[in-house]
């Protein structure tokens, strides 16, 4: 089994020090992260795999709101899946309609490029 500084969690997971402490006071982990005998704080894989989820829910949006939810239905154990299922969904749909929006950018974006490039190198 793992057993990380914070140091080396915070380098293993991309985020700072900081953050993982933030995460653990706000009640975003699973547990509270073990400590060694000096009091400093140990991570195991388990804490590095939710911290990912954490990671990309974040990053997704998921409000700190329901991701402190989610965490606290998972910590309840068994009986409760279908409110996590549809905290997730209703997740997934906001991050498909934001992925939707960022392709039409896109597509924009190649339109303007394709613009430009046949303006700069015009076809034989």
């Amino acid at each position: 089994m793992t057993s990380l500084s914070i140091a080396e969690a915070a380098e293993r997971t991309g985020l700072t020090a900081h953050t993982l402490r933030y995460y653990e006071r706000d009640g975003l982990l699973l547990h509270s992260v073990d400590r060694a005998p000096s009091g400093h704080r140990r991570y195991t894989d388990e804490d590095l795999r939710w911290i990912q989820m954490v990671t990309r829910l974040r990053a997704t949006g998921m409000p700190i709101r329901d991701v402190r939810r989610y965490a606290a239905l998972v910590r309840e154990g068994d009986g409760n899946e279908a409110e996590r299922l549809g905290l997730l969904l209703a997740h997934r749909e906001v991050v498909e309609r934001q992925l939707a929006e960022v392709t039409g950018h896109l597509r924009a974006i190649d339109h303007k490029i394709a613009l430009y490039e046949n303006k700069v190198a015009p076809a034989p």
